[in-house]
């Protein structure tokens, strides 16, 4: 009978050791566990965090103006040339005729704006005013535009868009041959970088005379797409400098049209204010 109840003693104190090593375990398992959770609250904290980030990297890139005015005109064709002969003369003479493209068009203008910080209904918590306007302006045939895919328009675009506006390459005022060169400034679309003298580029005149061919000219104008193989005539804004005509405009724009067609070909014009 003693040696019953020193038994069940002794399982008490080693049943008594096993809870106390199981509780020091538990203890020791504790603070780990609590570090994981809380490196899990962190992360739930952080990801919304991000997406907000992710989503105004978005809306870092050209978005629709709103067009306040518009004008369109063109030229007042040359009334004939009269010429007076003897009869039985022969003479002989030289025409030089100056012949309004119809394969482009043109846009020149203003830019106005201000910088926000909007929520996704277009509710402002702040605004700031611009002292003087920079960026770029865009035109292109479609009104979707993958900017975060923005380059160079490579010659393959260049030649597709001179097919789809039914432009002959017998044409000297064909998109490859007007715009022939490589020659512009450095400047960003959206977080993309676009490197100086790496894209097709112009610059439409000043004063009705060409400029030189330089990365500092005034209205430079450089052809772009995305992935999708989508043309985008770029023009980076001057503010309020001397136009084509010794007005003042903050940029100016050709864009190519299709002759044949009776209908005008739409472009989606695209600012980005920096």
């Amino acid at each position: 009978m003693f040696n019953i109840l020193a038994q069940r003693k002794e399982n008490k104190k080693v049943k008594h050791k096993q809870v106390k090593q199981v509780d020091n375990r538990i203890d020791r398992t504790e603070p780990h566990i609590r570090n994981i959770v809380k490196i899990l609250f962190g992360v739930l904290l952080i990801c919304p965090l991000i997406g907000t980030l992710l989503l105004s990297s978005t809306y870092a890139a050209p978005q629709g103006p709103i067009i306040i005015y518009n004008s369109t005109e063109t030229i007042t064709p040359q009334p004939a040339a009269s010429i007076t002969t003897a009869g039985g003369s022969f003479t002989t003479i030289l025409l030089n005729a100056t012949q309004q493209t119809p394969r482009w068009k043109a846009y020149v203008g203003n830019v106005t704006g201000r910088l926000v910080l909007d929520d996704s209904t277009s509710k402002s918590i702040f605004d700031w005013s611009l002292a003087s306007v920079t960026g770029e302006v865009y035109a292109s045939r479609n009104s979707s535009i993958d900017w975060s895919s923005i380059r160079c328009a490579n010659s393959s675009t260049i030649i597709n868009e001179d097919i789809y506006l039914n432009m002959s390459q017998d044409n000297p005022d064909t998109i490859n041959k007007t715009f022939a060169n490589k020659v512009h400034k450095a400047f960003y679309v959206g977080n993309v970088l676009i490197q100086n003298s790496t894209c097709n580029a112009i610059a439409t005149y000043v004063n009705d005379t060409a400029q030189p061919l330089t990365e500092n000219a005034d209205f430079q104008e450089i052809l772009l797409q995305d992935t999708f193989g989508r043309l985008v005539y770029t023009t980076i804004i001057n503010q309020n400098k001397t136009g084509f005509n010794l007005q003042k405009y903050d940029f100016q724009l050709i864009v190519a049209e299709n002759e044949y067609q009776t209908t005008p070909t739409t472009y989606y014009i695209y600012v980005e204010l920096t």
